[in-house]
């Protein structure tokens, strides 16, 4: 049975198609968020008494109510489901069940909009730090494998093309750098979102002398959102700036996946990727197919579709608009995936196995040719005229893979790749 929508007035007729509607996918979204709205109206409730709005023992009561609701929730006990508009209602019709006219009081000096800018804010700086982790697992394994296979000779490639003489260091230190640098971007994001909303109420504040600056404290933020017209300004913006972060690093997961894909084809021939990582065609028996690779490179199609979902909601004016409903969706979805892509990540880089002979076999001498050509340029030829004279194939003969990495002395290169800087980094962060 639904329970009474907490606007509803004496008279009004609720049409429950249009309810419906207006309901939509609430519910089930925000048993995402549930647990940290009951975490921000347990603060709300201690910072109520605070200013006498409740008693210290109405506090109690009500602090000690969504403590259970807390672990009903989690034990499956309390089950947050279509009876409710959504579980802003839910929160509070558990505490009228349970406190009468005490569970009543919870909402003074709050609006639905900052309760769900609160909830959502908490929840969004849990996915950064997820973020954060991940990636920084990912560098790890990639730091690892590079200091492992520092010099094995690898082909470089531009365009598709054999290019240079590379390493599987600078491949693997590659990776590392890359996504150390995504750490650090879900790092910074998640320093600036760190604002809480709380006591914004729908944009104006209250007539109330709330106590921002303790509810900041309580629910673990490094600031307060100051104006209260701002905080809902920055619904949908912190998302973005979030989602962003997130993108980053599902951009390098596509550029990583399209390495993986192509060097297990059997034209390239050099990863053996482990076998949980493949599947077999429902046809052909002979096929071993590189499926989670491919949707791990696509995985970056999801969270870009759910940005621009995301930024076509924000085209509003300032204040609250209904249409800020439509960017919780997005957001959720985004994280859920992108996180779960990126948790797979660290296992698979580390089983995955090289072909070392279809490796050597994919270096020639004409990948030589670009070192000779800076070897004349040492020896004092100007460079236009030493890469006329390297571009002789019969000056390639006699160099070795191995020859052209030791000579490779510049900065993250050959034998300099300075992976103990990234170490450093990483073990910043």
């Amino acid at each position: 049975m639904s329970h009474p929508v907490i606007w509803a007035k004496p008279g009004f007729e609720i049409n429950q198609a249009i309810q419906h509607f207006l309901a939509g996918d609430d519910i089930l979204l925000d048993a995402v968020l549930f647990p940290y709205d009951i975490a921000a109206s347990r603060a709300h409730a201690l910072g109520l008494a605070r200013i006498g709005m409740l008693s210290g023992d109405e506090a109690g009561q009500l602090t000690a109510q969504l403590d259970r609701l807390a672990g009903e929730f989690a034990s499956g006990d309390f089950i947050l489901d279509a009876r409710f508009e959504d579980g802003h209602s839910a929160i509070e019709w558990f505490l009228t069940e349970a406190l009468g006219d005490t569970g009543r009081k919870i909402h003074a000096g709050r609006s639905r909009n900052d309760q769900v800018l609160v909830a959502s804010r908490l929840w969004l700086k849990d996915q950064l730090a997820a973020l954060d982790g991940l990636c920084r697992n990912i560098a790890t394994v990639s730091l690892q494998r590079a200091e492992a296979e520092a010099l094995q000779e690898f082909p470089g490639y531009t365009h598709l093309q054999r290019a240079m003489v590379s390493s599987l260091g600078m491949w693997w230190g590659a990776w590392a750098e890359a996504f150390i640098d995504d750490a650090v971007r879900a790092k910074q994001c998640l320093q600036w979102i760190d604002a809480n909303p709380l006591g914004s109420a729908s944009g104006f504040g209250v007539n109330l002398p709330l106590d921002r600056a303790f509810c900041t404290e309580a629910l673990g933020f490094a600031r307060m959102q100051q104006i209260a017209t701002y905080a809902q300004l920055s619904r949908g913006k912190f998302e973005l700036a979030a989602i962003d972060a997130l993108l980053s690093a599902m951009g390098d997961l596509r550029r990583l996946a399209w390495d993986l894909s192509l060097f297990s084809t059997s034209e390239f021939g050099f990863v053996k990727l482990p076998p949980e990582y493949q599947t077999g065609s429902s046809l052909m028996p002979n096929k071993r197919n590189p499926d989670l690779i491919e949707l791990l490179r696509a995985s970056y199609a999801v969270v870009s579709g759910a940005r621009s979902e995301l930024e076509q909601s924000l085209s509003l004016p300032s204040g609250y608009h209904r249409d800020l409903q439509y960017t919780k969706a997005p957001v959720l979805r985004a994280f859920r995936h992108g996180l779960a892509a990126l948790a797979l990540v660290p296992e698979l880089l580390a089983k995955l196995a090289w072909h070392p002979d279809h490796i050597a076999a994919a270096i020639e001498p004409a990948m030589m040719a670009t070192d000779l050509a800076v070897d004349f340029a040492k020896s004092g030829v100007p460079f236009r005229e030493a890469y006329q004279k390297a571009a002789d194939p019969l000056q390639w003969q006699g160099r070795t893979a191995a020859e052209s990495l030791a000579a490779r002395t510049s900065e993250g290169a050959g034998v300099n790749l300075g992976l103990y800087k990234l170490k450093q980094r990483l073990a910043a962060l």
